[in-house]
């Protein structure tokens, strides 16, 4: 194994924050902030090959799990549960799982990362194959959570996948596509909710986004399979429509929009 340094728990290059001015450290936390793309720009090479992996399983009928503790797994949450409304797919075709379970989203449980057992035990009630993967996130690449979720899988033949910010961190030697977003230390030593967080978020926002557009889920650059589950939503969707089929009354779109449930079925039903 490669040395591990974990820098997530390196010391702040910014001392005495409690002296700071307020307008002094939302500069400096900006400043830090403004790393994180940086980082994640690197990381691109590994983002890629993890999405060309997750994609060919998905469009195979497979799902993608991600799988986390505390802030990771909250955002592994929430990226799943945001694919259904934006993109029309399933719920369950993409699936976030957190140590310590639901609880966990709002509340943090106590020792839940800790386990190596319960990670796997989480995807089993989900009945997870070899047609699946399975991404497991974890800022300081050390979480037992994770990392023993991804060795039951690889026992299995179940791909995997990791977004960590330590460079050759134990979970990354679980994962068959490891990506390693080396943002540095934290502003407050150690809180990787920080700069660590926005970076699992940024990799995450790229590979949802970038499968479902693999998976027919976005024409142009349109949400044109978003669910109508609010006013703005369909109002977005009646503008598509116009603009789709160059009609011009907003009504006669609207009755089609809502007629057929989404943009792309509404114009497929127009056009045919």
């Amino acid at each position: 194994m490669k040395e591990f340094i974990k820098v997530t728990e390196q010391a702040s290059t910014y001392r005495h924050l409690e002296k700071m001015s307020i307008a002094d450290l939302l500069v400096n936390i900006n400043r830090e902030d403004q790393t994180v793309p940086l980082a994640v720009e690197k990381a691109i090479p590994q983002i890629e090959k993890l999405v060309a992996a997750i994609s060919d399983k998905m469009l195979a009928g497979g799902r993608l799990f991600y799988i986390g503790a505390g802030t990771s797994g909250r955002l592994g949450i929430v990226d799943a549960s945001e694919c259904p409304p934006t993109f029309g797919v399933p719920y369950g075709l993409v699936i976030g799982l957190i140590a310590g379970g639901d609880k966990a989203i709002t509340q943090a449980v106590e020792f839940a990362e800790d386990s190596l057992e319960d990670g796997w035990a989480d995807l089993e009630k989900h009945f997870i194959n070899d047609k699946d993967v399975v991404v497991g996130l974890a800022a300081s690449g050390t979480t037992p959570y994770v990392i023993g979720a991804l060795q039951e899988c690889r026992k299995r033949g179940i791909i995997t996948g990791s977004i960590s910010c330590n460079p050759n961190s134990p979970v990354s030697e679980e994962a068959d596509f490891p990506v390693e977003v080396v943002v540095g230390p934290e502003f407050i030593t150690g809180s990787t909710r920080m700069k660590s967080g926005t970076a699992q978020k940024l990799v995450l926002n790229m590979i949802s986004t970038s499968i479902m557009i693999q998976l027919g889920r976005v024409e142009d650059n349109k949400m044109v399979n978003m669910q109508l589950s609010n006013v703005k939503l369909v109002d977005r969707g009646v503008k598509m429509v116009m603009d789709r089929l160059q009609i011009k009354d907003y009504e006669t779109a609207k009755d089609l929009l809502l007629k057929y449930g989404s943009v792309k079925k509404a114009v497929d039903a127009a056009v045919h």
